[in-house]
């Protein structure tokens, strides 16, 4: 049987310096650019989480989870549960130390995304989604085995993606307006956790597509729902079944509101990025700019979080194709 997880807590100012200090030799500290769209659009900067050493910011909590690891833990190993970018974060942080490890891996998550896990030395379990979002509330699944690694719901994990918010205010200090994609709720408690603490005037708005939209929904009725009419999309790093509700404890002080976004926003969002700075995103990386083109957010500065660029290059070619 799992252990019981301990119970939420704020991520404090001082966990996330730290934490920035401890992580810093593993991760990349991302530039933020200016997506310069000319007259009549909103002052939107791009944070580069696609440039981490695994394309995608879960990497800054993972190499926090996993670097707080005690000698026996460390000699167990670790496992996780992803769609595939926690899952790189949790390989690529527990390889570096010498860590065994092994991902509970969605199956229809993209190929690219799975032979990365692998190539980075982790042991794949693939399931159906369903099947991993059932082992994520019980935080048990059979033949993992070691201290496990929640991909969202983790107090080391979340204060890892904290480390984010010190380079923002540091790179945009005249930032109005930080926009997130919501998968779990890691990334944008960790992020809003950190602005909230130092610049509380910042609003902090989440992103989801429409096909997966619980947190909209959660802060709409005012608790933690289920998405009745969830579809699988090629947004496959955001937008879950169901609203956790310990996240949505960790969510409510740090998040002000909720931008729900269509699919062909999203394409249109990737193909934006593509042609005005070169930049390859995945869906969920796209959803933080699709959000701030639909104005809701003000004019800026607004922050779009980049969070990956893990996709297979021939889907990505089809979305901005089509869009």
């Amino acid at each position: 049987m799992p252990n019981a997880p301990e119970p939420v807590r704020p991520i404090e100012l001082s966990e996330i310096r730290e934490a920035a200090q401890r992580i810093a030799q593993t991760i990349v500290r991302t530039p933020l650019i200016r997506l310069e769209l000319g007259p009549g659009f909103p002052d939107i900067r791009l944070k580069l989480e696609n440039l981490q050493p695994i394309n995608a910011y879960k990497l800054r909590g993972a190499a926090n989870a996993v670097a707080l690891l005690s000698e026996s833990e460390r000699e167990r190993g670790v496992w996780t549960i992803s769609a595939g970018n926690a899952g790189q974060g949790i390989a690529y942080a527990a390889r570096k130390a010498g860590v065994p490890c092994t991902v509970v891996a969605i199956e229809t998550a993209p190929a690219s995304k799975l032979e990365r896990m692998k190539a980075l030395g982790a042991k794949l379990i693939p399931v159906p989604y369903d099947v991993a979002w059932k082992a994520l509330e019980e935080r048990a699944y059979p033949g993992a085995a070691g201290t496990f690694v929640h991909p969202f719901d983790d107090h080391n994990f979340i204060a890892g993606h904290a480390t984010m918010a010190l380079e923002i205010l540091e790179d945009a200090p005249d930032v109005a307006a930080v926009i997130a994609g919501i998968g779990g709720g890691g990334l944008i408690t960790g992020l809003g956790s950190g602005i909230k603490a130092l610049k509380p005037e910042v609003k902090i708005w989440g992103a989801e597509p429409e096909t997966a939209a619980p947190a909209a929904l959660s802060f709409e009725k005012g608790s933690p729902q289920v998405f009745k009419d969830w579809k699988l999309s090629f947004v496959d790093g955001a937008g879950g079944q169901s609203m956790f509700p310990r996240m949505w404890e960790r969510m409510k002080p740090v998040v002000d509101d909720y931008i729900v976004v269509s699919l062909e926003e999203t394409r249109n969002a990737m193909r934006l990025m593509a042609e005005k700075a070169r930049i390859i995103s995945e869906g969920a990386g796209a959803l933080p700019l699709a959000a701030a083109l639909t104005g809701k957010a003000g004019k800026g500065p607004i922050v779009a979080i980049v969070s990956g660029g893990n996709i297979d290059l021939k889907k990505f070619a089809e979305l901005i194709g089509a869009s």
